[in-house]
């Protein structure tokens, strides 16, 4: 049996490698800890407090969208349409079986898991088409999808009652006898039953970071990134291109479709006007100002700008104008060389420290 050894454990933690994965983690568990004691001893507000299960979404969503930007190198303008399909799944799947699965655990399970599934599904369907374009052609055919998924949620009318479920589209040619409508049209979903909470958020979260670190490690990671850099070289060695996007690309929609459902369940009221055009253009800023393929950077990126406009309120009048030099001050600082340098050779001093005491 090997001996232990502190210098083998810090050694693995922080060498290339392993680096951004410490770092990532270890953003999420403080943050959890200290929001935690805020809540705790009552130093967190109640409109904070509200915005911490929102936030945890859509950092999954923004870990997802950076695996189809910064690690598959394609432009995708659809991720709002997977976070849609998966939350109406979700809030649907969780009303359905709330009389027939008791334990409020599993029933949360269920929804996220089928969510996710069925965003899946979209996701390969929606890239047979897609991954055969690139650049402005591909952002344009994933902002038309996100378009289509939004009317045709807008249209669907659903509901279940004693005989059965009931499913209508454009208009609503049924009645229910003393049952429940799970989608109704541009209403959407209401009177759902709140079931997350910031715990089962960060849990997903660590999950998303779990399926996103193993993945980019992975061998099937390495031909995503060399399909990325360059394509015909990575066919060349015998690397299937469209293959390795079109993972990429499924298990992206699968962490937004879970994320959607984990988003749905922390509301009574759903409406489909939330995933529309803007929300995939936000989603797309929070990735682009963390740094493509830059995991810790998505995570702060997307909490800072999720939260600053409620931190701004006070502003009034001046708020977005203040919102928006904050977002110019981060891609400036984003972009600072010295300041890469500075933080690369603070890395390196931890290093070279575990060297000598080696």
């Amino acid at each position: 049996m090997k001996k232990f050894s502190m210098k083998k454990l810090f050694s693995f933690l922080f060498n290339r490698k392993h680096s951004n994965m410490t770092i990532s983690y270890g953003i999420v568990v403080l943050m959890y800890l200290i929001i935690e004691v805020l809540i705790k001893t009552n130093n967190l507000s109640y409109l904070l407090t509200s915005l911490l299960v929102p936030t945890c979404c859509y950092i999954i969503v923004a870990l997802a969208l950076n695996l189809v930007v910064g690690f598959s190198g394609d432009l995708s303008l659809g991720h709002a349409a997977f976070m849609g399909i998966g939350a109406f799944v979700g809030s649907a799947i969780s009303n359905y079986v709330y009389s027939l699965v008791p334990n409020i655990a599993l029933r949360v399970i269920v929804a996220i898991l089928a969510g996710s599934i069925i965003s899946g599904i979209f996701g390969y369907l929606i890239s047979i088409p897609v991954l055969k374009l690139s650049g402005d052609y591909l952002a344009i055919v994933t902002l038309a999808f996100c378009q289509i998924v939004k009317s045709l949620l807008n249209n669907i009318y659903l509901g279940f009652d004693d005989s059965g479920i009931h499913f209508s589209f454009i208009n609503q040619n049924f009645t229910l006898d003393g049952g429940k409508m799970l989608i109704n049209g541009p209403v959407g979903s209401t009177g759902n039953t709140k079931f997350s909470n910031f715990t089962v958020a960060i849990i997903m979260v660590l999950f998303t970071l779990f399926i996103v670190f193993n993945l980019i490690n992975s061998k099937y990671g390495r031909a995503i990134k060399a399909s990325r850099d360059n394509k015909i070289a990575a066919s060349s060695i015998g690397i299937d291109v469209i293959k390795a996007k079109t993972l990429c690309f499924v298990v992206s929609s699968i962490l937004a479709g879970g994320a959607g459902a984990l988003y749905a369940l922390n509301y009574t009221t759903l409406s489909v006007a939330k995933f529309d055009f803007n929300l995939s253009i936000m989603i797309l800023v929070y990735v682009v100002l963390g740094g493509l393929g830059n995991i810790p950077g998505t995570i702060v990126a997307t909490t800072i700008l999720v939260l600053l406009p409620e931190l701004l309120r006070s502003l009034s009048d001046y708020r977005m104008i203040a919102y928006a030099l904050v977002l110019i001050m981060i891609m400036l600082i984003s972009n600072n060389e010295t300041i890469k340098n500075s933080f690369n050779s603070l890395i390196g001093i931890f290093k070279r420290k575990d060297q000598n005491n080696a």
